[in-house]
């Protein structure tokens, strides 16, 4: 099975993938080692334009780099000590319509992502995320509480 995790740093993309070792045989399979069933994915709010005009492009993608690197270094380091194949990739946009067009392009066969994201604005962020992923994605997605 191919799966698309959906991490942000929070508590609830923490408990996503430890649910995703515990169950790992169940939902990755025996994959071959050289085979990632797994991918990883940030995605970084925008820049508002104007803002992004005035600090300029190089030093908003270098910011957007730094960010989630902040977030995919810990979660790649944990794969790579499970020994956990995987693939991994940031972007910037709208998260649910990127995690859903994501989801799309790697043909995966599940999403599996947090409730909640970080802090009370990023709950509610996330809790709005996770369910317009829900609503727009036309494959499961498996939400972790």
């Amino acid at each position: 099975m191919k799966l698309l995790l959906a991490v942000d740093g929070s508590k609830y993309s923490k408990k996503a993938l430890a649910f995703l070792l515990a169950n790992r045989d169940r939902l990755l399979g025996s994959e071959r080692a050289d085979h990632a069933a797994l991918h990883v994915i940030n995605v970084q709010i925008p820049i508002p334009p104007r803002a992004r005009y005035t600090v300029g492009s190089e030093i908003v993608k270098k910011y957007h780099d730094e960010e989630s690197s902040k977030v995919l270094k810990p979660v790649c380091k944990f794969l790579d000590s499970h020994g956990i194949p995987y693939t991994s990739e940031w972007c910037a946009g709208h998260p649910a319509e990127e995690i859903v067009a994501a989801a799309k392009r790697r043909k995966s066969h599940m999403i599996v992502m947090g409730t909640h994201g970080r802090g009370a604005l990023g709950r509610v962020l996330m809790g709005s995320v996770a369910q317009n992923v829900v609503a727009e994605s036309n494959i499961p997605v498996l939400l972790i509480k």
